[in-house]
């Protein structure tokens, strides 16, 4: 342990801490560059040595700008950049999320983005041992911890999609349908087409993994004769 302070101690300069910085950012950017990630080595390098540049000049205008009043001194509040950094960098962090149907794409990835700004804000700060400890636990968290999702039996959403031909509402055998197969209907919409005799349904569904949507698109054909259109999204 005193090993470790003792390295750490010559990143207490500024260039000691923007190469900190690099080390840390780079840690973390590699698992989501290896993971084909919008956001990847070069991104959190950058954020994380920005953030680290923005709190050293807010610390360093802590010290410069002093300001003597009645044998008192006066200081600029260091804090200030930094809570700038914390609510800005969740507009990078935003532009990482895509949604693609009914699922959500960059959440990790954008939480892994405000997570270096604060290593950053750390290194900047001087407090080295919690920034590396920091990257251990996001780096263990982004590596590992899917190796141990991979057992973890999901809901999924989905969109089913129905035409049926007819005005008679078939509802209630839809649902039925989806008890059987241990579907939950989360909520859903229909329009009647009175000139092509016909009702579009859009109904939201919750299920396990392990469910086969094609055996339950089959039932339907079965179930319902009616049936112009099927599908799922």
């Amino acid at each position: 342990m005193c090993h470790i302070l003792s390295i750490l101690s010559g990143f207490e300069t500024a260039i000691g801490k923007l190469l900190l910085a690099v080390i840390l950012g780079g840690i973390i950017g590699w698992e989501r560059e290896t993971r084909g990630r919008p956001a990847g080595l070069r991104t959190h390098i950058l954020v994380c040595v920005g953030v680290t540049l923005m709190m050293v000049v807010s610390e360093n205008m802590f010290e410069k700008y002093k300001i003597y009043s009645d044998d008192s001194v006066i200081r600029i509040d260091p804090a200030r950049i930094a809570a700038q950094v914390v609510t800005g960098i969740g507009f990078l962090g935003a532009g990482t999320i895509m949604r693609f149907k009914a699922s959500v794409r960059g959440l990790t990835t954008a939480a892994s983005l405000w997570v270096v700004a604060g290593i950053g804000l750390a290194i900047g700060s001087n407090c080295f041992i919690p920034a590396l400890i920091t990257t251990v636990i996001v780096f263990f968290t982004l590596f590992f911890v899917p190796f141990f999702e991979k057992n973890v039996r999901r809901d999924k959403y989905q969109t089913l999609k129905l035409c049926i031909a007819g005005t008679q509402s078939c509802l209630e055998v839809i649902l039925e349908i989806l008890r059987k197969n241990s579907m939950e209907m989360q909520h859903y919409g229909f329009e009647r087409d009175l000139v092509k005799d016909e009702i579009l349904y859009d109904i939201s569904v919750r299920f396990k993994e392990s469910i086969s949507v094609s055996k339950v698109s089959e039932e339907f054909v079965r179930s319902i004769k009616e049936i112009r259109k099927l599908g799922w999204e």
